[in-house]
């Protein structure tokens, strides 16, 4: 039994989402087992006639709310009625609690997930690694995408070790096609710090790199993990996302702007539903925080139940796949560039 906590407040559509995410996680998976931290009479509401195992669920009362107006640190050592800083603090100290989930504001989250949690030995920072859709069907990860801007070469060569190995392991991913997000696809482009970068994970025998990548070839399925910096990969992620919205609503808006566009909508009807939802990122859970001693997922904040569950579903899929006992020895082997990633 994988037990997660998850904390409820802090998204969009928290609580209810993350209640209506969680009875969903559990109807669907009879190994898991759920701590909720939120109000405990609203979240008991919110349950009030929902059919669920209720032997596998559990509510901690935590009734407030922190925002990223608030400042992490601070958050994290005083906000101890908070419902992330109460699962944080689950996740620390309870050894039966495995992983968490949170929808909630995420420099408070990378907070407390590097003082309270830690990282794995040989981690120098934890990354996010979200994963996106590919136009072949696919997925690719990003790593990382946000929790560290500034990177130096041997923090790009972890990020793409720590990716690789949560691509194959939660993913499915098989010998992952590794890249590094740059200005060019040659292998002399870029800063100093990506030309060194691009080195080391040449030299790895652990990835299995191809080399330079374009961010307008993010979706393509040609890679299934793209390295950079956070700053890059947030602003390469939100741009993604941003588009592939805006365009989703300009096709609904031009296919029911006349009755010959709507007939011709009601022809590719299921086309159109497949493609609509292979598209939208609900269904690709949330971004794994790479490197922590214990398995964290944040989820979008506009995230409904479907997202939730999805995170969840991302969590206990780790847990049971060992990925961070993985990624420790991963990290451990090729300190030097040494190993093979297709035999751990």
């Amino acid at each position: 039994m994988v037990k997660i906590v998850v904390d409820c407040l802090g998204g969009d559509n928290s609580p209810a989402a993350n209640v209506a995410g969680c009875v969903d996680a559990l109807n669907a998976n009879g190994d898991i087992a759920l701590v909720l931290t939120g109000g405990k009479e609203e979240i008991e509401k919110l349950l009030a006639g929902k059919e669920y195992d209720k032997s596998r669920l559990e509510i901690v009362d935590a009734p407030d709310t922190v925002t990223g107006e608030d400042r992490p640190t601070d958050v994290i050592r005083s906000a101890k009625n908070s419902s992330m800083v109460r699962a944080v603090n689950m996740l620390r100290e309870d050894d039966s609690v495995q992983a968490m989930v949170s929808l909630g504001a995420t420099g408070v989250l990378l907070t407390g997930a590097v003082l309270r949690i830690g990282r794995l030995p040989g981690v120098e920072r934890p990354a996010f690694c979200p994963v996106m859709p590919t136009l072949n069907g696919g997925v690719v990860g990003v790593c990382d995408s946000g929790a560290n801007v500034e990177c130096t070469p041997d923090r790009l060569l972890q990020f793409a070790l720590m990716g690789s190995l949560y691509m194959q392991r939660v993913c499915g991913v098989k010998n992952p096609r590794v890249a590094l997000l740059n200005v060019g696809v040659e292998e002399g482009k870029g800063d100093d710090l990506h030309k060194e970068a691009y080195k080391l994970l040449k030299e790895c025998k652990a990835l299995n790199f191809a080399g330079n990548m374009e961010s307008r070839d993010v979706l393509s399925g040609n890679y299934d993990l793209i390295v950079c910096d956070g700053f890059s990969g947030n602003v390469l992620v939100k741009t993604t996302e941003g588009t592939c919205i805006e365009l989703l609503k300009m096709l609904k808006r031009e296919l029911t702007s006349s009755f010959k566009a709507k007939m011709g909508a009601l022809l590719l009807k299921g086309t159109l539903k497949k493609n609509f939802k292979k598209l939208n990122y609900q269904n690709y859970g949330g971004s794994v925080m790479l490197g922590t001693k214990k398995v964290v997922i944040k989820g979008h904040g506009s995230s409904k139940a479907i997202g939730v569950a999805k995170c969840i579903e991302q969590a206990y899929t780790a847990v049971k796949n060992d990925l961070n006992p993985e990624i420790e020895a991963i990290i451990n082997s090729n300190s030097n560039t040494k190993g093979d990633m297709q035999n751990v």
